[in-house]
């Protein structure tokens, strides 16, 4: 593996207040990196800083070897990037569209018109090439806008929030494209608010909160050092005895579907609930980065 992205103790102030603060990355090629948190966390501010939107108040950007300090263009050569918005000139078709964004690059994208071909081919576009974007539905609308992201061939891969929108099938077939890239050798840095998504597709995780950096790890790490070993899963009301019971071990829970109660727990708590409550109809779960999620932005009660 090679180190394709190096951001150390970034900082940025916006409005008046810290949104990003001491923030340092790294990827590797053939990693997915997830960047986590609630709204407000800095996630989209970091990215941006990181792909040369926004300049950071402190710290430092290394993109394969080469520093935006020493040469900010070379820096962008070697990345890609998809936002969270469609941003398609739609006056040319989606094969067009590619060959625009080609254009910007110095020097000039070698073998374009079979990378261009093999794009069109490998996100499902061939079909579509001579038609505007938006007669596209929303799953190839974000299939376009990260093959537009491939044109110049980058090494690193920024996908902010790439499957907001989409339906659970349109979801899992971008899901099996960002997975062949990554297994390509390509590192990939992603924001999304869809915690399965963070969890099937994320290799590390940084959880940020308020800014700062609250976690990193691998995903099941952090759902052990921050969640707990099972999460019980209770129907609500809950009886006054139950009730007592995760008040005096000082455990809290939060509302999963309505009607339910998720409370996470280690081994031993599990063991304790058990031995209380051997009558009651509970089920027992491993923990996933919803309840982390939860955590993180005070959803627990």
């Amino acid at each position: 593996m090679s180190l394709l992205l190096q951001a150390l103790n970034l900082k940025k102030s916006l409005g008046g207040r810290v949104v990003v603060d001491d923030v340092s990355l790294q990827v590797e090629s053939g990693q997915v990196l997830g960047l986590l948190g609630p709204n407000g966390a800095g996630k989209t501010t970091t990215m941006r800083m990181i792909y040369g939107f926004l300049r950071p108040d402190a710290g430092s950007i290394i993109i394969n070897g080469v520093g935006f300090d020493a040469d900010v263009a070379a820096a962008k050569r070697s990345m890609g990037v998809c936002t969270q918005s469609d941003t398609f000139d739609t006056d040319f078709t989606v094969r067009d569209n590619l060959y625009v964004a080609a254009s910007y690059f110095r020097p000039q994208v070698p073998d374009l018109n079979e990378h261009i071909a093999g794009l069109l081919q490998r996100f499902g576009l061939a079909e579509f090439a001579d038609q505007k974007p938006d007669t596209l539905s929303g799953g190839y609308c974000r299939r376009l806008m990260v093959a537009r992201a491939l044109v110049n061939r980058p090494k690193l891969l920024f996908l902010d929030e790439p499957t907001t929108g989409l339906d659970p099938q349109a979801r899992r077939a971008l899901w099996r494209l960002i997975r062949s890239l990554r297994e390509e050798g390509l590192g990939i840095v992603l924001t999304t608010h869809y915690m399965d998504e963070a969890q099937f597709l994320s290799d590390q995780l940084v959880v940020l909160d308020e800014g700062k950096v609250l976690a990193h790890d691998t995903p099941e790490q952090i759902l052990g050092e921050f969640v707990g070993e099972h999460v019980i899963v209770l129907s609500q009301p809950l009886a006054d005895s139950v009730t007592e019971w995760l008040r005096s071990a000082e455990i809290v829970g939060h509302e999963g579907v309505p009607g339910e109660l998720h409370v996470p727990v280690g081994s031993a708590q599990l063991s304790g609930f058990a031995a209380s409550f051997e009558t009651l109809d509970y089920d027992v779960r491993k923990p996933n980065l919803d309840d982390l999620f939860e955590r993180l932005s005070g959803g627990a009660q």
